[in-house]
């Protein structure tokens, strides 16, 4: 039988921190005089999603998420021959949507350890075959699994989880790796990054304004 995990119950309210405290923010979109349906597959997938919380309210439906699967594939047609694993896949990436449960759950139930959650990254490097998923817990809070990752092709990345860390002000709690899988990035442009993974989750990211560090 697994055994669980007790998190300090003190909540994360230390003054100061070097990691990004922003929340994340969708970019504003005007429909106005112009429907979904007129508007180019990016513009029209942002707009899909400009009011999902991250994903949270697609959770509840299911005609949403078919809507916004439906954008990415048409997305994902126009780069489907373009290479998405070169050193431009190396960035600090922020979360705008996912429909990856464990992240929305932590999302969702921050509130529980007095905090709520901030950005919430991607930080990849190619040329040193590391990621990191990253959730921020303003101001000093931080939960980070490391990966190491190899490209397997012109859209295909495997990774393998190495370690994790749940950290605050003046502790830190490390844990054991738990997986491995893959990810392809479908689309990739100069402002977002579109993806889907080993389990059918799809996730949709911003370059960050900030480079985040350990």
């Amino acid at each position: 039988m697994a055994k669980s995990l007790s998190l300090p119950s003190r909540p994360f309210n230390s003054p100061s921190s070097s990691i990004g405290t922003r929340r994340s923010q969708l970019p504003k979109i005007s429909c106005s005089s112009i429907s979904i349906q007129s508007q180019s597959p990016k513009d029209q997938l942002l707009a899909l999603i400009s009011d999902q919380e991250r994903g949270l309210k697609t959770q509840k439906s299911p005609q949403k998420l078919a809507s916004i699967v439906k954008s990415i594939d048409a997305l994902a047609s126009l780069s489907r021959n373009s290479v998405t694993t070169d050193d431009s896949l190396s960035a600090t990436w922020r979360l705008l949507w996912t429909t990856e449960k464990e992240q929305l759950f932590i999302i969702e139930k921050a509130h529980l350890f007095g905090t709520q959650a901030g950005d919430v990254l991607q930080v990849i490097d190619v040329k040193k075959k590391s990621l990191n998923n990253v959730i921020t817990f303003p101001p000093d809070g931080v939960f980070f699994v490391r990966s190491s990752i190899e490209v397997a092709s012109s859209q295909r990345v495997n990774f393998r989880f190495t370690s994790a860390v749940l950290r605050g002000k003046n502790w830190e709690i490390p844990l054991p790796p738990f997986g491995q899988g893959w990810f392809e990035t479908v689309y990739l442009d100069d402002d977002i990054r579109v993806v889907k993974d080993i389990r059918d989750d799809y996730l949709i990211v911003e370059r960050a304004p900030y480079t985040w560090k350990e």
